[in-house]
């Protein structure tokens, strides 16, 4: 199929910056340093800065900086975390090869978890918490989520991958719990050449445990404390990253605005539950990682805008995690959840999408719902003349 607007464009986002990229993956090939070398510890200390925190790890995707924070955080058999099924299954293998258990809570309206119903999840096994940011949008009440996380003397590891820049009460994602975990696979906020991810942290001895973790528990060239893995951060990912890093911010704006196009074109449609429209100076600042809505005739919708040339998703394949009957936690009845999987559709979100595609996608949605009522009408007028 001939997309008139695509999903996600890679060569058009390359395009864009195509000689600074050559340059840069030039001076990286000309040096020969690639792994742990000098475009990673500035990338790592640039990276920090922005998200808010002290330290920054940089590692091999953003699945590695979830198995590595919970390793260095102790977590192992038997162990509980509560989390959703909300997210994509990277937040549940990370708890599963470590032996631990995910126990799942529902989620708000806002497709986050429902930090309501975390406290009486709670048993005597749990050790840990792991919110995910969906969407560019912080967990709604983070703050008493760490209040039950100190009550119960519990951990927050942060599922972050989808949240770079987003803030809740002028607080950074990923900086609420002992860590934060980041993606920079390449349609992120912040994309890499590949995949890529890091993990933040204000706490210097877990920040060493998952510098250790990540290059085979290797405190220095000739030593090994423990047992650990390879999920490095290539330099040339690394380098890459510092330079988009720079237009992040034109980036973020960018989306903002065409959630703004989106929320104030498509907000009359009844069959339509939105995203948050982006605040300025309120509680939240969203960055639209991606703009999530739940539809009516989902189906029917998507198959209408990709017969129009428009690219839409279904957040996984349009099933939660628990919905996976292989992985074995279909016992997990999570009614909101649920509901969502039925309806949640993705609109195209990227920051060089242009005014007139923005209006296409509107139009072709309204024409959608426009169609379908005048053939509810005739249909309606039709079986009135029958019975007159």
């Amino acid at each position: 199929m001939t997309w008139k607007v695509r999903y996600f464009d890679y060569p058009v986002q390359f395009k864009v910056h195509e000689a600074e990229y050559m340059e840069i993956i030039k001076g990286v090939l000309s040096k020969g340093a690639f792994i742990l070398s000098e475009d990673l510890r500035r990338f790592e200390e640039n990276f920090a800065r922005f998200a808010g925190s002290k330290i920054a790890v940089g590692v091999s995707n953003c699945t590695d900086a979830l198995l590595l924070s919970l390793y260095a955080a102790g977590i192992g058999n038997g162990d509980e975390l509560i989390t959703v099924s909300h997210t994509f299954v990277a937040t549940i293998e990370a708890i599963k090869f470590l032996g631990a258990k995910p126990v799942f809570v529902d989620i708000a309206d806002d497709h986050n978890m429902n930090i309501e119903l975390v406290e009486a999840s709670i048993t005597p096994k749990t050790k840990a918490i792991v919110p995910v940011h969906l969407n560019g949008r912080i967990c709604a009440n983070m703050d008493k989520l760490v209040g039950i996380a100190e009550k119960y003397n519990l951990i927050v590891i942060e599922d972050a991958a989808q949240s770079l820049g987003a803030t809740y009460n002028r607080r950074c994602a990923g900086t609420f719990g002992l860590a934060g975990c980041f993606s920079f696979y390449p349609a992120k906020l912040l994309g890499a050449f590949g995949d890529a991810g890091a993990v933040v942290t204000d706490n210097e001895e877990f920040a060493e445990k998952v510098r250790m973790a990540r290059n085979h528990g290797k405190g220095n060239k000739t030593d090994i404390n423990f047992w650990g893995f390879n999920c490095r951060m290539d330099n040339l990912h690394a380098a890459i990253l510092d330079f988009k890093l720079t237009i992040l911010p034109k980036w973020l704006k960018r989306r903002r605005e065409i959630a703004r196009l989106y929320n104030n074109e498509l907000s009359g449609i009844e069959e339509l539950r939105l995203p948050h429209p982006p605040e300025d100076g309120g509680l939240y600042y969203d960055v639209f990682q991606n703009y999530e809505i739940e539809a009516e005739n989902r189906d029917e919708l998507l198959k209408y805008l990709n017969e129009n040339g428009i690219e839409v998703m279904l957040p996984w394949g349009g099933k939660g995690v628990h919905q996976f009957k292989a992985l074995g936690l279909d016992h997990f009845k999570l009614p909101r959840t649920e509901e969502l999987f039925k309806k949640a559709m993705m609109l195209p979100m990227y920051p060089e999408l242009d005014d007139d595609q923005i209006r296409y996608i509107v139009q072709t949605v309204k024409d959608f719902y426009v169609g379908r009522l005048k053939f509810a009408a005739t249909i309606y007028r039709e079986n009135s003349l029958k019975t007159v």
